[in-house]
C-alpha cells in the first residue's frame, strides 16, 4: 500500500482548459480524474444523444485529453477516473477504444453503469413521486433519469485492474473517493475516512477554483492567471491530506482558497448527503504547510441515507435570448425603453398571429447594477448591454421574438449597436426534477474485460438526519466604542454556487474577531432583504466554525435555475460578490487590530 497517493483533477467542467490534464500528468501523479457533468451539462448531452445516438458523452475527454496524452499516460501507469460518460458510457467507451487501437497504446477501459434510469420513468410516475425540493408532481414525459450513484463501483472497476473507469452520473466527489477506497482499502463502514476522501473530491473537483481561481481576493493571483495550476490531493491512509499543484504553474494554494471552495455549492456543513456518507465538515480545519500547500483535517463522518438522489430533466418548450449595447447619455433609461418596447411589439405580433403571449419574460441592463436590485449604486451608466430573454411553449412564437430584435437599429434608441451574433434562435428549455429513489431500487454494474460485475451496495439500518452535530458557537465579545460602516468584503471572502433553483453563499471571516460581527449583521433576515429583487423563497443560515464562516442557502433564488432561467446569471455566481457590498458596522478597534497583525486591507 502506498502511503501517498497523488490525485490530480485536470477538469471542472465539461469545456476546461486541456492544460490541467497535461500539467498532471506532467507532474506524475498516480490519478488523473477530471469532472465534466454539471446539472446543465447533463441537459446539454440529453440533447445531443437525441440528435446523434453515438454522442451524449464529454467529447473533449477523448479528444482533447485521451488523445494527446494516452501514450505518456500509458507510460506513466497513471489511471484516470473520469464521469466524462454522460448519458452515454458506453460510446465514450467505444470512442476510447478505437482511439487506443489507432495510436497503438494498450489501456484498459471500465463502464460504471446502473445510475440510468431513464426506461423507468413510468414507473416512479406510478408511484407518484414528487420533486423533492417543491413538492411538485412528475411530468409527464422525461428526457433523462439518472441516479448520483458512489465511490463503492468505481473502486472495484479499479480492484479489477482497469486503467481508465468511465462512470455516468455519479457525485462529483466520487471520482477522489473511489481510488482511495482502492488503494487504502477503506470498508464502507470507515465514516470518517469516506468523509475525508469525499472532502479531498469535493476541494479538488472544480479544478482551478481551488488553486485561486474566482478568488475574492483576485488580485492576489491575477498576474498569472494565464497559466493557472490545476490541484493535486496528496492523501494518507488515515484521511488526512494536503491540497498542492504542480510547480511552477499560476494561482495558488492557499487556506483562503481552499477554505472558498470547501463552502462551494454546500448546504449545512454538517450534514452533506452523498451516497456513501454523510458528512460533517464544520470543524475542519486549514493549515498552511509550506509553498502552495495546505493540510486538511477534521472530517467527520456517518452512516448515509438510504436513497440516492436522482436527477431527472423534461422539456418545457423553449426560449431565446438577444443581446446588444446601447451608448450616450441616459443609457439605462434607453435600454429599458427599447426592452420593454421589443417585448411589447412581440408580444402583439404573436397575439396577431393566433399565438399566446409569453410565458415567461425578462431583461437585464448590464451595466446599470441591476443584479444588485436596490443596493445599485449608479442610477445611471453612458454605456450599457441590453439582453432580453424570453420563453414560449412554440418555435413559432420565439422565431417572431427574433425578427424584433434588429428592427429596434433603426426605429428605436439612438446609440443602439453591438448586436451579439445573429437573429436569435429558440432553444429547448430543459427543467430539472430531483427525487429521492431506494438504494435497492438501483443496481450498479460494470462492464469491463467483456464480463458484467454487479456492486452490493451498502445499506444501513442508521438514519443520516438523527442527531446532528452541535459545535461550539464562537462567543468572542463585540468590543464597544466607535464603530465604522464598511463593506462586507473587508472583513470577510465568499464563494457563492447552485444546486437547481437554490444558491448557496459561503462567507468566512478573515479574522476569527470578526465571526460575531457577521453573525450580528448577516441574519437571515437581513440577507433575505438585501436579496429580495430574485429571492422566492427562504434563507436558511447555517454556522461554520472550523472555519470561522457561515452558509446561507438561498431557496427559490435562481428564477429555475440552469437552462430553465433567463437571467444572466441563472447559476448565481455573481451572488457572493454581490453580498460583499453590504455595509457592515464594525468595532474600528477590531479593523485596526485585524489591519495591523494582518500587513494590509483589502481594497472596498
Amino acid at each position: 500500500m502506498k502511503s501517498i497517493v497523488k490525485i490530480g483533477c485536470g477538469a471542472g467542467f465539461w469545456g476546461d482548459s486541456p492544460e490541467g490534464p497535461e500539467q498532471l500528468v506532467k507532474a506524475g501523479v498516480d490519478y488523473l480524474v477530471m469532472d465534466y457533468l454539471a446539472e446543465i451539462t447533463m441537459s446539454i448531452l440529453t440533447r445531443m444523444k437525441a440528435r446523434k445516438p453515438e454522442l451524449g458523452y464529454a467529447t473533449d475527454f477523448v479528444t482533447m485529453v485521451m488523445k494527446p496524452l494516452a501514450a505518456e499516460i500509458k507510460a506513466k501507469k497513471i489511471r484516470v477516473v473520469t464521469n466524462a460518460g454522460g448519458v452515454n458510457p458506453e460510446a465514450c467507451r467505444d470512442a476510447l477504444v478505437a482511439l487506443f487501437k489507432e495510436l497503438g497504446v494498450d489501456l484498459s477501459v471500465a463502464v460504471v453503469l446502473g445510475d440510468d434510469l431513464t426506461d423507468r420513468a413510468g414507473e416512479f410516475q406510478a408511484r407518484g413521486v414528487t420533486e423533492m425540493f417543491s413538492g411538485e408532481p412528475m411530468p409527464g414525459k422525461l428526457t433523462s433519469v439518472n441516479a448520483y450513484l458512489g465511490a463503492f463501483p468505481i473502486a472495484r472497476a479499479l480492484d479489477l485492474g482497469a486503467d481508465i473507469v468511465l462512470t455516468g452520473r455519479c457525485v462529483d466527489s466520487a471520482v477522489v473517493l473511489g481510488p482511495l477506497i482502492h488503494e487504502f482499502g477503506w470498508r464502507q463502514e470507515d465514516f470518517d475516512l469516506l468523509a475525508a476522501g469525499s472532502l479531498a473530491g469535493h476541494i479538488i473537483e472544480c479544478g482551478a477554483q481551488t488553486t485561486g481561481g474566482v478568488l475574492t481576493d483576485w488580485r492576489d493571483v491575477a498576474e498569472d492567471w494565464d497559466r493557472m495550476g490545476f490541484p493535486i490531493a496528496e492523501c494518507r491512509a488515515d484521511g488526512t491530506f494536503e491540497i498542492t499543484k504542480p510547480a511552477g504553474t499560476g494561482g495558488a494554494v492557499t487556506p483562503e482558497t481552499v477554505a472558498e471552495q470547501i463552502v462551494y455549492e454546500v448546504g449545512d456543513p454538517r450534514s452533506y448527503l452523498l451516497p456513501d456518507v454523510t458528512c460533517d465538515f464544520s470543524m475542519v480545519t486549514l493549515t498552511a504547510s509550506g509553498p502552495d500547500r495546505v493540510r486538511v483535517m477534521g472530517a467527520k463522518g456517518r452512516a448515509p441515507t438510504s436513497t440516492y438522489k436522482v436527477c431527472a430533466t423534461y422539456a418545457d418548450g423553449y426560449r431565446s435570448a438577444a443581446t446588444m449595447m446601447i451608448a450616450g447619455r441616459e443609457a439605462v433609461a434607453k435600454a429599458e425603453a427599447v426592452g420593454r418596447a421589443i417585448l411589447k411589439r412581440s408580444s402583439r405580433l404573436m397575439q396577431e398571429a393566433g399565438l399566446a403571449d409569453f410565458t415567461e419574460s425578462a431583461f437585464e441592463v448590464i451595466g446599470s447594477e441591476f443584479s444588485y436590485g436596490a443596493q445599485a449604486a449608479h442610477g445611471d451608466a453612458r454605456e450599457v448591454t441590453l439582453r432580453i430573454a424570453v420563453r414560449h411553449g412554440s418555435k413559432d412564437a420565439l422565431q417572431i421574438f427574433g425578427r424584433e430584435i434588429y428592427p429596434a437599429a433603426t426605429a428605436m434608441a439612438q446609440g443602439l449597436t453591438g448586436f451579439a451574433g445573429g437573429r436569435p434562435e429558440p432553444q429547448p428549455v430543459i427543467r430539472l426534477f430531483s427525487f429521492l429513489t431506494d438504494k435497492s431500487d438501483v443496481e450498479a454494474r460494470i462492464l469491463f474485460a467483456d464480463e458484467t460485475h454487479v456492486i452490493a451496495i451498502y445499506q444501513s439500518g442508521a438514519e443520516a438526519s438523527a442527531a446532528l452535530a452541535e459545535h461550539p458557537v464562537q462567543t468572542h465579545e463585540i468590543p464597544a466604542g466607535a464603530v465604522a460602516n464598511v463593506p462586507l468584503i473587508r472583513i470577510a471572502h465568499g464563494r457563492s454556487g447552485d444546486k437547481g433553483d437554490t444558491a448557496n453563499i459561503g462567507i468566512i471571516a478573515r479574522d476569527e474577531k470578526f465571526v460575531p460581527v457577521i453573525r450580528r449583521a448577516l441574519t437571515e433576515q437581513a440577507v433575505a432583504q438585501y436579496f429580495k429583487h430574485i429571492l422566492r423563497g427562504k434563507v436558511t443560515r447555517f454556522e461554520w466554525p472550523g472555519l470561522n464562516g457561515f452558509n446561507f442557502v438561498l431557496e427559490n433564488a435562481l428564477g429555475g435555475g440552469g437552462v430553465a432561467s433567463l437571467r444572466n446569471d441563472p447559476q448565481g455566481k455573481a451572488l457572493a460578490q454581490i453580498l460583499m457590498d453590504m455595509p457592515v458596522a464594525v468595532p474600528a478597534r477590531l479593523l485596526e487590530d485585524s489591519r495591523q497583525r494582518n500587513g494590509r486591507k483589502v481594497s472596498a
